[in-house]
């Protein structure tokens, strides 16, 4: 069978596997690698497989499919978004003109949470495969192969005369049975068509685990795709793939290893940096790490090749995050000052908008990411989706004013705040966090610390540079004077009336 695993047509360079799908002021593009991952499983089973990645490539639909005439698929695996929903169900309209006989399923995080509701009301579309699908579709292409019923197919929402929905499928465990994804891109995706802000260029990026034991609200893919219970592939596979990466990618410099969390077990982190330092590894990397991991990790992590942590610290206030069920303390956040001592980079994530936030709260946010002085801060408005608790907690206090999901994207596809709280308007919280932003770039202690970054890291000019040039814009906006009088008029009126109770 003829299976095409598609990023459809939409806007250019727009991320629909992100955590956070949009098109990015940073420029970030990220790989489809969870079709990449199913392309390749499927292929193992015998079946033929094409991957097209539109937004990245930048192709439109009549582009796509023309490459699908060649290809003349059976079934179309095709990933989907909250804030694309509308268009990519517009794209599965075009390809059924096309392919009058082909079966379209659909994946990803959105059709995950909404399967039936989005079944129902799009009868055009055949079947949704949730969660993680790469054993979904590799049964569902030897069924529709010699005319099975689908009715056995675990995680399987499917249509026939009515929607049916099929029991879910237990976790895969045994990762190290899956291809690397790396091996599709070789043969389908061009590296210096994505990019990672806090990276180098051109990079790779890859899963080495799947779930995450903890337990934050606003975080989609453990909550609504592959669930909490950490698995992860061994030591030697991991390795192996680097070595993979590094003979088959020349220009490729850097692995993005996407893990929710790659650090959940220390043991298991220090064996995969041994066999990176014993195979001489030559590529560097970054991770997601823990707000409170050890120096001693950082310190394997940064012989065998890392470069750069990325730690979601998310707010300054212990109370929002006891509301955000991050199950750390601001106390415990000690992994900037190891990652420092280590001699690794950090990239910190900071989140405005979660159950509970107020101007004094962000606020503390925004003190502890200047005493934290890391190499980059992103300030981000919280992004709720289908499938999350943070979801339903804003539709439940009736706090979400969008009114369809188109309203996730602005017109150019960047993302838009669609929540408030009981404090504050969506647009207080985007436009706390630009003044945020530039509170914490244009600051001297910054222009300091990345001045003694570039003299240890040479090589980390270049993207300095980019990085300015990208962001310049936005950090000396006109508009920032205005944000900068606002919030510090604001905040003088809330310590006043603190002070006064």
């Amino acid at each position: 069978m003829n299976v095409a695993f598609i990023n459809p047509p939409f806007l250019p360079k727009y991320s629909r596997g992100s955590r956070s799908p949009a098109v990015t002021k940073s420029g970030t593009v990220y790989y489809p690698i969870w079709l990449a991952l199913a392309a390749g499983f499927v292929e193992k089973k015998g079946h033929n497989v094409i991957l097209i990645d539109a937004p990245a490539e930048v192709i439109d639909i009549t582009i796509t499919l023309e490459r699908l005439k060649q290809f003349n698929p059976d079934l179309a695996v095709i990933e989907t978004s909250t804030g694309s929903i509308s268009r990519d169900i517009a794209f599965v309209t075009e390809l059924k003109k096309t392919f009058p006989n082909v079966h379209a399923c659909l994946v990803g995080n959105h059709v995950t949470a909404l399967h039936k509701e989005t079944m129902e009301e799009n009868p055009i579309v055949d079947s949704v495969a949730r969660n993680e699908y790469e054993e979904t579709i590799a049964e569902l292409a030897d069924s529709l192969s010699y005319g099975k019923e689908l009715d056995s197919i675990n995680s399987l929402t499917f249509r026939n005369g009515s929607v049916n929905v099929n029991p879910p499928r237990p976790a895969l465990t045994d990762l190290d049975s899956m291809p690397f994804a790396s091996e599709i891109f070789k043969r389908y995706c061009n590296p210096r068509n994505y990019f990672f802000s806090a990276g180098r260029y051109p990079q790779i990026m890859v899963y080495t685990g799947r779930g995450c034991p903890y337990l934050c609200t606003f975080c989609v893919y453990p909550q609504n795709f592959y669930g909490h219970t950490y698995r992860h592939r061994s030591p030697e596979s991991i390795a192996a793939e680097f070595k993979y990466i590094e003979k088959n990618f020349s220009e490729v410099v850097e692995v993005t290893i996407e893990d929710d969390t790659f650090t959940v077990y220390k043991n298991h982190i220090i064996e995969v940096c041994k066999l990176l330092i014993q195979q001489k590894n030559k590529l560097t990397w970054t991770c997601n790490v823990r707000a409170d991991l050890d120096e001693e990790t950082m310190r394997w992590m940064k012989k065998a090749g890392c470069r750069l942590v990325i730690v979601g610290f998310e707010s300054g206030s212990n109370e929002i995050l006891k509301l955000m069920k991050k199950g750390v303390k601001v106390e415990q956040f000690k992994a900037a000052e190891n990652a420092k001592k280590a001699g690794l980079l950090i990239h910190a994530c900071y989140m405005m908008g979660n159950r509970g936030e107020t101007i004094a709260t962000m606020k503390e946010t925004l003190e502890l990411a200047k005493r934290q002085n890391t190499d980059t801060a992103q300030f981000f408005p919280l992004m709720i989706y289908p499938g999350t608790e943070a979801y339903d907690w804003a539709k439940k206090e009736g706090l979400i004013s969008a009114n369809s999901f188109n309203d996730w994207l602005t017109p150019e596809g960047l993302h838009n705040t669609v929540v408030h709280t009981h404090d504050l308007t969506a647009q207080e919280i985007v436009d706390f966090c630009n003044y945020a932003r530039s509170e914490y770039y244009l600051r001297p202690a910054y222009y300091i610390m990345k001045a003694k970054n570039i003299l240890r890291h040479p090589s980390e000019l270049r993207r300095t540079i980019k990085a300015f040039f990208v962001f310049y814009k936005h950090l000396f906006n006109k508009n920032n004077k205005n944000l900068k009088e606002k919030f510090e008029d604001k905040l003088e009126k809330t310590e006043y009336i603190d002070k006064k109770v």
